[in-house]
């Protein structure tokens, strides 16, 4: 026999069902551990940005920089001010947001992305969506290294 109690309590659980995928999947990010320069301020900029993509962000200053990016795999060519732990992966410097979400999303059989140097106008370095420079795929299938993405072009997942 369908009450009004029941048939509310039914309504009441359906909506509940109803929304959780949309609270689950809605803005559920890696969380990232950042591996920053001492005293440096970008580093700390990329942090803040990350986290206000919803991604929850610890940040550690390195005590030896060329020791634990080696002891982490990144080709010292490759080398950048930060570097990040996400999961298996290792993000180096300033990687946008979209190459880091590609990686974590599909998973490939990489180590991890690096932006060499600090190219202005990336996230943390400017901000400047046109601007232009290359994030370089290393280890696994990508062996020494290369282009995953390209900043600042139409397509920028170049492959």
């Amino acid at each position: 026999m369908t009450t009004r109690r029941n048939l509310l309590a039914l309504l009441g659980g359906t909506a509940f069902a109803a929304a959780l995928p949309l609270a689950v999947g809605a803005e559920m990010r890696a969380p990232l551990h950042v591996l920053a320069a001492p005293g440096c301020g970008c580093c700390h900029a990329w942090a803040d940005l990350a986290s206000a993509r919803g991604h929850a962000v610890t940040v550690e200053e390195m005590t030896d920089p060329d020791a634990q990016k080696a002891a982490l795999g990144v080709p010292i060519n490759l080398a950048s001010c930060h570097t990040v732990r996400a999961g298996d992966y290792v993000f180096e410097g300033h990687v946008p947001f979209a190459a880091l979400d590609a990686v974590l999303r599909d998973r490939p059989n990489i180590a991890g992305l690096a932006v060499p140097g600090m190219p202005m106008g990336s996230p943390g370095m400017g901000d400047d969506p046109s601007a232009r420079f290359d994030v370089i795929a290393f280890g696994g299938a990508a062996g020494a290294g290369r282009v995953f993405y390209r900043a600042g072009t139409p397509d920028p997942f170049a492959g």
